[in-house]
């Protein structure tokens, strides 16, 4: 197949290629001013045309290249930050392959009655697009999870809350599910109150978790067992009737730990533990 000229006609009619792209962007059921503006959406189109230039300068059409490794980055750049924003898949897709329609043609426009050379340079150019869409899908993506991960992390985090009840006393109220990773977070979170504050008792209040098995047993004394690490002794409350009975039926062993049935009773044995009462006033 004779020599390329895409670079070339890319070169000769970039800004036509450009304005029209943009227009394009602009005009397209896909658009979303409310997320972006028209601004930033003519910068990245110019960076994006650019780059795609001087790749194709380069002699190379593997957008997997190292040539293409500018262009890549930046794809990545925009996927990941419309996937923050609240694009769509197919919104932060249509970026790249909006650009077919201007760049073919100008290349029916230069290549005119040349019927193979139009055909060539035209797969080539679909080619490269279709690789960098998908590319851009891809990163979308991978931004996507990234996202969903640190807001689960983050609801996570919000979720286990650690309260200094008293001089010394601190309580984390659990509520939903006890698994592995909420377990690391409750931990950890439960770990640094105890450094921050040098607490010598923690209650760990179960009233909001609805069931109780041996795995969230042990989650349960491995949290006790790393505060007891830290110096700090360990009270459950929220032993619920039915919770109880289960946790007798599996033979799980709280190995000493302190329960109560309510937050209000393990509070009054944390008083006592550390040497403090709550009396009422004498009436007048």
């Amino acid at each position: 197949m004779p020599k390329s000229k895409l670079r070339d006609i890319v070169t000769k009619h970039e800004s036509d290629i450009l304005n029209e792209w943009i227009k394009a962007q602009l005009t397209a059921v896909t658009l979303r001013p409310d997320l972006m503006s028209e601004a930033e959406l003519r910068e990245q189109s110019r960076t994006l045309l650019t780059g795609i230039r001087e790749a194709l300068g380069r002699g190379d059409d593997d957008v997997t290249s190292a040539a293409w490794a500018g262009v890549r980055d930046f794809l990545g750049e925009v996927s990941r930050s419309r996937a923050r924003q609240g694009f769509s898949p197919t919104e932060t897709a249509t970026f790249v392959f909006s650009l077919k329609q201007p760049l073919f043609a100008r290349l029916r426009q230069e290549y005119g009655s040349d019927a193979q050379g139009l055909a060539d340079e035209t797969w080539m150019a679909t080619a490269v697009l279709d690789r960098l869409g998908l590319y851009t899908v891809e990163a979308f993506q991978k931004g996507r999870e990234e996202l969903i991960v640190r807001q689960q992390q983050e609801m996570l985090e919000l979720s286990t809350p650690v309260v200094e009840l008293w001089d010394g006393i601190l309580a984390l109220p659990l509520i939903g599910t006890l698994d592995s990773a909420r377990t690391q977070v409750v931990m950890e979170n439960l770990l640094e109150k105890i450094v921050q504050t040098g607490a010598s008792i923690a209650i760990v209040d179960i009233t909001g978790v609805p069931t109780v098995d041996t795995l969230v047993a042990q989650h349960l004394l491995k949290t006790v067992a790393a505060a007891r690490l830290m110096g700090a002794d360990c009270i459950i409350s929220g032993i619920r009737p039915q919770i109880a009975q289960t946790i007798v039926h599996l033979g799980v062993e709280l190995g000493g730990v302190g329960t109560k049935a309510t937050l209000a009773d393990a509070f009054r044995m944390a008083l006592a533990k550390v040497g403090a009462t709550v009396t009422r006033p004498a009436a007048r």
